[in-house]
């Protein structure tokens, strides 16, 4: 009875909200106002407030720009936490802008949608991206590319960073700075999850989308940690897979010390 409480408590404020922001934003997207960068913050706030899925924040975001953000990604809750922490717009694959309810939501936050498959259009999505950052805007690709159970990082693919090379001729001083992200789920109900209830947070991608999203309302308690590392200057005679294997590295370590509650050097 309290679970489905909660799930109508939930229901009613995300819906309430969302009538208020989302033709707000609309308008912000039409018009290109500077607003669409933050209502979605605020917006990702409520939510991850509703869902119960509490933020911490170690580490400091970048002040530099132009920035990408490079995140391990296990769930779509990766997408409302960091929402939730800054003013951010993700880099998806095309297939995401036809999904229910989340194809809707990258769209409203102008989320660039590539497609991988067809090199025709790569340079012309790099140029987007590029453009984004050179304009200010900080720019999260999650460069596993696709989601994993939670535990680990998966191999990070070093195309995927050439968005950053095509954006350092857009910047003022010639660097753009790429700054790795771990995004741990650590807790449930204030006990340590452990890697058996880590697939509680995790979404694969072969498990349903409501069902999924039920279990975490039901939950109402889940402890996300969000860890920002040292950032990696990405110039033009700099190597990609060079700073594919660092930011690696770096949000591996990121990453398994907020899994395991102590610092790994």
């Amino acid at each position: 009875m309290i679970a489905w409480l909660r799930i109508a408590f939930a229901a009613i404020v995300i819906l309430a909200v969302s009538i208020v922001l989302m033709p707000l934003q609309l308008l912000a997207l039409r018009f290109d106002w500077r607003l669409r960068r933050r209502l979605p913050r605020a917006w990702h706030r409520i939510v991850c407030y509703c869902l119960g899925i509490r933020v911490h924040v170690t580490g400091r975001l970048e002040d530099r720009r132009p920035l990408m953000l490079c995140s391990n990604h296990s769930s779509w809750l990766d997408i409302m936490v960091l929402s939730a922490v800054a003013d951010v717009a993700f880099i998806a694959k095309i297939e995401v802008s036809d999904w229910p309810i989340f194809g809707t939501l990258a769209k409203l936050q102008k989320s660039v949608f590539v497609v991988r498959e067809e090199r025709r259009k790569t340079g012309h999505q790099a140029n987007e991206i590029a453009g984004r950052m050179a304009d200010g805007e900080i720019v999260v690709l999650f460069p596993e590319g696709t989601t994993s159970d939670g535990n680990r990082l998966l191999e990070v693919k070093s195309s995927l960073f050439g968005a950053a090379a095509m954006a350092v001729p857009y910047s003022p001083t010639g660097t753009v700075v790429v700054q790795p992200v771990a995004v741990a789920y650590t807790r449930v109900h204030g006990i340590a999850m452990g890697r058996y209830h880590r697939p509680l947070a995790a979404w694969p991608g072969d498990i349903e989308l409501l069902p999924h999203l039920l279990d975490i309302v039901r939950c109402g308690a889940i402890d996300a940690e969000v860890s920002f590392g040292e950032a990696v200057d990405y110039r033009a005679e700099t190597s990609r897979k060079e700073v594919s294997a660092t930011i690696a590295l770096r949000i591996r370590n990121l990453l398994n010390s907020r899994l395991r509650g102590r610092e790994i050097s």
